[in-house]
């Protein structure tokens, strides 16, 4: 790991050394930076969404992280002691800091795999039914006329096919969340 102060960041963001600290990072599982400006916090998150071209994860509890947190890809706000400006910013609020394996390993899992058979069904159901209006069209001589009146179109996709989602929405678990915990490499899987 790496530990790195503000005042090295601030040698480093001001002697154009980002790249060679990009470098460093690159090798460390994980990297911190104490005594740190807002500012600071901020321009690393950048750096790194800008020069390596990855998602980024900011975590604080207070208004000194509200800058990191929207420079971030997703931000998750602890709610604390230092006030609630960093929950009021952020994507995802919890009140521990121990909460934050399950909400990335758990629900991250759960979501992530809701949206990718989602996202199957939407393309099933759009492709079936563009499938029909196209071989309708062979039937009536491509003359540009309606199979479907545009009232049950609409009831169409808002009552029949509005409750797979819903329902996926709510109530798909593909694996339980005491799996998931024990084996916090099932959430490369999807991806």
């Amino acid at each position: 790991g790496l530990v790195i102060d503000g005042r090295t960041l601030n040698i480093i963001f001001q002697g154009g050394l980002e790249k060679k600290f990009l470098a460093l990072t690159k090798h460390c599982r994980s990297v911190l930076c104490c005594r740190s400006t807002p500012l600071q916090k901020s321009m690393v998150v950048k750096l790194v969404r800008r020069q390596l071209k990855v998602m980024t994860l900011s975590i604080g509890d207070g208004a000194n992280d509200v800058s990191m947190i929207q420079a971030a890809d997703v931000g998750i706000g602890i709610s604390g002691q230092e006030g609630m400006q960093a929950v009021m910013a952020s994507d995802f609020a919890i009140s521990r800091f121990k909460h934050l394996k399950k909400l990335l390993l758990v629900h991250g899992h759960w979501c992530y795999s809701r949206l990718a058979k989602m996202v199957i069904y939407f393309f099933y159901k759009n492709v079936s039914y563009v499938n029909l209006l196209f071989w309708y069209q062979f039937f009536c001589g491509f003359s540009g006329s309606t199979m479907i009146d545009y009232w049950q179109m609409i009831f169409f996709n808002l009552f029949f096919t509005s409750m797979p989602p819903l329902v996926f929405g709510v109530l798909d678990r593909d694996v339980s969340a005491e799996t998931l915990l024990d084996l916090p490499e099932l959430y490369k899987n999807g991806q």
